[in-house]
């Protein structure tokens, strides 16, 4: 029992000299803070980007035909911007994360001091990418009923991909969408290679003044878990919604 007792008494010693002293905890909250400002940021920018991308290649696969027979300006301007999706998918899905962050901080924005915003942009192209393609699955297996039923209410195409296709898009790929979130979650914790003090990159630094890993690096990956155990657990609750209101 004395040997419980002087173990979590030693526990307590280290925790205070992590975390308590000279307030080091408050680099956590720093880091925590910028993970989420990060992912939020690349949730917004990969939304937009795979809404377009996913238009644009559902657009040209349904109505490849279609163009081709009618020809001209619309099928080539359709072509192009089919070309320079497929190249954005195929270099940005089969290249690491990490390699893109280092390209955006060293190269392309090599002026920019301040990390987060290069890692809200440099996330969020890579995450544009994959919802790209799980939007254009979602619109794919939309039954093409649903387009001519948009036509015979006088709606053009893109207005029958707005009000009629996107929304039950949405609603069929909601699930996986989410669980593509928390996916890109734990992704920002490679943030801390271009100079961003995310909740990875604050528990290392930690870990290194006080020579202490166990503590720093387990508090982390305590945080991290609850964050994703939060997010599954919203996501299993709108699932059984979803379910319901199809009833």
């Amino acid at each position: 029992m004395q040997n419980i007792f002087d173990y979590f008494g030693s526990l307590g010693k280290s925790f205070n000299t992590v975390f308590i002293a000279k307030d080091r905890y408050i680099q956590l909250f720093t880091g925590l803070f910028n993970t989420l400002k990060i992912t939020a940021g690349a949730l917004f920018i990969g939304l937009i980007i795979g809404v377009i991308v996913a238009a644009v290649r559902s657009s040209y696969d349904k109505n490849l035909e279609s163009l081709k027979l009618k020809g001209g300006i619309g099928y080539i301007v359709m072509s192009i911007l089919n070309g320079i999706c497929k190249v954005y998918l195929t270099i940005i899905r089969g290249t690491p994360v990490v390699v893109q962050l280092m390209i955006a901080y060293f190269v392309i924005f090599v002026s920019v001091k301040d990390g987060v915003p290069i890692g809200i942009f440099a996330f969020g192209i890579n995450s544009g990418a994959y919802v790209a393609e799980i939007f254009r699955g979602g619109i794919m297996s939309i039954d093409n009923g649903q387009f001519e039923a948009g036509r015979s209410l006088g709606f053009n195409y893109v207005q029958t991909m707005w009000h009629i296709i996107i929304p039950q898009m949405f609603k069929a790929v909601l699930p996986t969408l989410c669980n593509e979130f928390i996916a890109l979650l734990k992704e920002t914790s490679v943030a801390g290679y271009v100079g961003v003090i995310d909740l990875t990159k604050a528990g290392n630094s930690i870990a290194g003044v006080t020579y202490n890993y166990f503590l720093p690096l387990l508090t982390v990956a305590a945080i991290y878990l609850v964050m994703v155990l939060i997010l599954t657990s919203l996501v299993a609750r709108l699932e059984r919604r979803l379910r319901k209101s199809d009833h």
